[in-house]
């Protein structure tokens, strides 16, 4: 039987794990058993999905990724080269926390920069943006532009990826020059 979406021949998707119509898996990227990936994501070389992480429709993961257990990435989220999840507050080598572990929820259509880091327990705001290398240690609104470690609202950003205004507080009604949509981004 031909599976509908593609696994690079040095990669390895464990029996268990769901893969939607469409998705591409590169080279030496493992899923385990029990991830759920949807239809049409692009998964890039070197990435790891663990069990019973779940990720939506037209997801594009690059190089380098880990997705621990307790993520969750809507549809429509980019995750660039080589950012970070973590899924345990306080790691140690000699203590087994797996009990522990927490969610993180990225909402649909939310960036995550190249080597951003994600710290367990939060959620990324729909169509937010996290600029590179930015550390993630609290909850980001939907539609915030967020960078610095770390990550602070510096903006506030379209769903077509244009900033829309400068600040920390929402600018209410704004508009946007790229495609015209037009939003209300209020606290």
């Amino acid at each position: 039987m031909m599976s509908d979406y593609f696994v690079h021949e040095s990669s390895y998707v464990d029996n268990g794990s769901e893969i939607g119509e469409g998705t591409k898996i590169w080279h030496f990227s493992h899923v385990m058993t029990g991830a759920r990936i949807g239809h049409s994501c692009n998964i890039g070389q070197n990435v790891v999905i663990s069990p019973e992480v779940v990720i939506g429709n037209n997801v594009k993961i690059q190089n380098n990724v880990s997705v621990y257990t307790g993520v969750v990435l809507e549809d429509d989220v980019f995750c660039g080269p080589s950012m970070v999840f973590t899924n345990v507050f306080n790691p140690r080598s000699s203590v087994s926390r797996k009990h522990e572990f927490q969610q993180t929820i990225v909402r649909k259509g939310a960036s995550l920069g190249a080597n951003s880091t994600v710290v367990c327990g939060h959620t990324i705001g729909r169509y937010a943006f996290v600029g590179a290398g930015s550390v993630v240690t609290k909850d980001i609104p939907d539609y915030a532009l967020a960078v610095g470690n770390p990550a602070r609202v510096t903006g506030w950003m379209c769903e077509c990826g244009v900033k829309l205004a400068s600040g920390p507080r929402p600018p209410g009604d704004v508009a946007c020059a790229e495609c015209g949509r037009t939003f209300r981004i209020t606290p």
